[in-house]
């Protein structure tokens, strides 16, 4: 074994990884024991085990649901055969087609070697290279981990040049002309960077007072209807819309799930193959009881749009529909499910088709440029607005102009401008970047070619952002994910190190999806990793780390007294300013709040409803959102919740 975090014992590269029960910190004596809740579990497991004669394994179907029953299977030394219940859905018909094809467990190998190398390379990176950075500093500790540095690197990256951005100065010429009654505007495609330039050519358009119709270029676009949700495209969405954090939609999801209102939700696939494209009418039909029945009901009996349907790029499962389950739903729930249920009518829907016509004119020697668009088709456009069958002129219009027309200027302006830095990341926008290893992709299909390649997977990439909100690396702003000074810190010590290279950790997610493949061998991506994590941490052993530099403890606004002085400690968020005295108890009715949820009650006053609240009175367990009052004391709110045993 190892002992001490000392830099003679690194790297560290066990020749194998023993699986213990969860640990729990005994209080009273001090150190780590087994949980004894976890014992217990485990011991009925095993009870259940020695009674039977074979094992349906029901654990989620994917990599880490494999893993979960592999760890508990080889940790009880069991023996008996079992077979794979493989379903990404729990309604009944599903649940009873699964068991009727239960397959051998021996055909999900690969995947689980796949979740065992996942697992062992990131404690042997994480391990190593926290290690590697804490001993390189006289104090504090240091966490850094194979996904979640070059994560933090993104962020970073991004915060600090939208920071020390220096905006440029550019100037535009826009005019006003009109025919046949209908005005409209026109821009210099050009920036001119020097005001003087703008000004000369101002005045010689101001003095022309007309402009002369150069070329009138029409064409019709197609834009096709939206790919149904994957998890990643559901969180960035639900992001956009509703501000809700990649956590939350996920928890969201998974209780819909649950609740077999919904398809398996940790999907990284967007498409569906033939066989499920066969339930979809009746799951439009289905729609027809929802927030968009106008729309399933005009949708119902026309010919389908089958851009979502392809079985080669449906992955473990496919992509997130309803189940056609009525749904009694409420608050946040009800916001998710609505979604899905929109996405899946816009998918299936008729192409939206416009106008786009494209006028250049001169005027004073100078092209300007006009755009206006006629929506001939709302298509898929109809499912979140308004319902019209009939090709209509919406907004946008141009005049019918011709090559050669003089047109009178009504109207000059010079346009003072300046270019903007990239905005900071929200969570939407890093989920995407998340997806695409890092590279700025625009187009939705470039960035599914990406995904065997990207940072995580859609089921990890929630909990990668709340492990770097939890470390404090990063804090929310608004809708914004910005580094603090801890996390500034330790970008500079890495960001030109391995540990924070996007595109390396890519390539171990490419790999892992080829060893779920039988593509690759186990022990080769098993070698790769040992080499890399020695490389790191001789990277890291070499870095200096004077910590009167590092801020180790961040500071939040104090809800009571207003100053910037509120410090997350172990067991309580306490005010610096002692004239203040807020306090704010991290244990609470026997649960203890998580770093997010503290910092939740902190900036905003409430949290989302939390589970595993204990009564006093009768022992029972609840769930409750918890608020400051105006006393800024900490009291419970029940939204629709009841004691349970």
């Amino acid at each position: 074994g190892y002992v001490g975090w000392k830099k003679e014992n690194l790297p560290m590269l066990p020749e194998s990884f023993k699986t213990i029960p969860t640990q729990k910190r005994d209080e009273k004596k001090g150190g780590y024991s087994s949980d004894p809740g976890v014992v217990r579990q485990l011991n009925t497991i095993k009870a259940i085990f020695d009674e039977c004669e074979k094992i349906v394994v029901a654990t989620d179907a994917g990599r880490e649901g494999e893993l979960i029953f592999r760890y508990i299977y080889n940790y009880l030394n069991c023996k008996k055969p079992f077979l794979r219940l493989w379903i990404s859905s729990l309604t009944d018909k599903a649940i009873k087609e699964g068991l009727n094809q239960l397959k051998p467990g021996a055909e999900y190998d690969n995947l689980y070697e796949a979740a065992r190398q996942r697992s062992e390379s990131d404690w042997l990176v994480g391990m190593n290279a926290s290690q590697a950075l804490t001993t390189c500093a006289s104090s504090g500790v240091f966490s850094l981990g194979r996904v979640q540095t070059p994560t933090l690197a993104m962020i970073c990256r991004r915060y600090l040049e939208n920071k020390n951005f220096v905006p440029s100065p550019y100037w535009q010429i826009e005019l006003l002309t009109e025919k046949n009654g209908v005005e409209f505007k026109a821009t210099t495609p050009a920036r001119y960077n020097v005001r003087e330039d703008a000004q000369l050519i101002y005045d010689r358009v101001l003095s022309e007072g007309t402009g002369i119709v150069k070329s009138v270029d029409k064409k019709t676009v197609t834009q096709n209807p939206p790919l149904l949700y994957d998890l990643t495209a559901l969180q960035q969405e639900a992001n956009k819309r509703y501000a809700f954090t990649a956590d939350q939609t996920l928890s969201i999801a998974q209780k819909l799930y649950e609740s077999k209102l919904i398809s398996y939700p940790r999907t990284g696939s967007r498409y569906i193959s033939v066989d499920v494209f066969e339930e979809i009418p009746s799951l439009i039909s289905f729609a027809k009881g929802t927030k968009y029945g106008e729309y399933a009901n005009y949708l119902d009996g026309k010919t389908l749009n089958k851009r979502c349907v392809n079985a080669s790029k449906v992955t473990d499962h496919h992509a997130l529909l309803p189940t056609g389950n009525k749904a009694e739903l409420q608050g946040q729930e009800k916001q998710v499910y609505e979604m899905i249920v929109a996405r899946m009518l816009e998918a299936f829907s008729d192409v939206c088709i416009k106008d786009i016509t494209t006028v250049m004119l001169m005027s004073g020697n100078t092209a300007f440029e006009a755009k206006g668009e006629i929506v001939k088709q709302n298509g898929w456009r109809n499912v979140l607005g308004e319902i019209d069958d009939t090709p209509e002129e919406q907004g946008g219009k141009l005049p019918e102009v011709i090559s050669d027309d003089i047109l009178p200027i009504t109207k000059v302006e010079l346009l003072s401008k300046q270019t903007k830095p990239k905005p900071l990341f929200t969570e939407a926008a890093l989920l995407a970047a998340m997806e695409s290893a890092g590279k700025d992709l625009e187009d939705e299909e470039q960035r599914q070619a990406m995904k065997d390649s990207g940072l995580g997977t859609p089921a990890t990439r929630a909990g990668i952002i709340e492990t770097l909100l939890s470390r404090s690396y990063i804090v929310r702003e608004k809708k914004n994910l910005i580094p603090t000074n801890i996390g500034l810190q330790v970008y500079e010590i890495v960001k030109e190190k391995q540990i924070s290279d996007v595109s390396m950790t890519g390539k171990w997610e490419f790999a892992l999806s080829k060893i779920e493949k039988g593509e690759l061998s186990a022990v080769t991506f098993s070698e790769k990793i040992r080499d890399y994590a020695k490389q790191i941490t001789a990277e890291l052993l070499e870095c200096e780390i004077k910590v009167d530099q590092v801020q180790q403890k961040v500071t939040y606004k104090c809800p009571k007294c207003g100053s910037n002085s509120l410090v997350l400690l172990r067991g309580v968020a306490k005010c610096s300013d002692e004239n203040c005295g807020m306090v704010l108890f991290r244990k609470i009715a026997g649960k203890e709040l998580t770093d997010n949820q503290m910092i939740g009650l902190i900036q905003k006053g409430h949290t989302p409803v939390i589970k595993g609240f204990v009564s006093s009175k009768s022992n029972k367990t609840f769930e409750a959102a918890l608020k400051l009052d105006k006393n800024f004391k900490v009291v419970f709110e029940f939204p629709h919740t009841k004691l349970r045993k």
